[in-house]
């Protein structure tokens, strides 16, 4: 029983990591439920190999009592986190969904924007001919005035 308690201990002290956040509801009565059993002289260490004596089986169930409230304050705050993952998770899809969707948007532009740079080249080409039509044109103009 003595391995059990020491290992009840150990998983206690693995969760209560959260004690150093202050900024956590629960880390400030977990600080509040420490300092009143202290004061109560709790020992330190529940998986010793002595014989409780009477007295100290009231301070390991005073000390089970606050690993229990310690424990139930932890779960407090895992939900807590739990929550704030799924709303987190439910915003990065949201936010996923509309990157997928302005990236089809931009290709959707890019090709737009393809196309149209073909017919500009395309157009260029054309003015490009006129003007070379308009020059002989012009120069045929030019010569038959002179024949006339």
């Amino acid at each position: 029983s003595s391995k059990v308690r020491h290992l009840e201990v150990q998983s206690t002290d693995d969760i209560a990591v959260l004690e150093d956040c202050t900024d956590f509801p629960s880390a400030k009565t977990i600080q509040k439920l420490e300092a009143k059993l202290e004061k109560g002289g709790l020992p330190e260490c529940l998986g010793d190999d002595s014989i409780p004596s009477p007295g100290s089986e009231t301070v390991a169930e005073a000390q089970i009592r606050f690993l229990k409230t310690k424990l139930h304050a932890v779960q407090e705050e895992l939900d807590s986190v739990v929550y704030e993952c799924k709303k987190k998770d439910d915003e990065n899809w949201n936010l996923k969904s509309q990157l997928k969707d302005i990236e089809e948007e931009n290709d959707r532009l890019q090709q737009i924007i393809s196309a149209q740079l073909s017919q500009v080249e395309k157009y260029k080409i054309l003015s490009q001919e006129a003007n070379e039509k308009s020059v002989g044109l012009q120069q045929k103009v030019i010569a038959l005035e002179k024949v006339m």
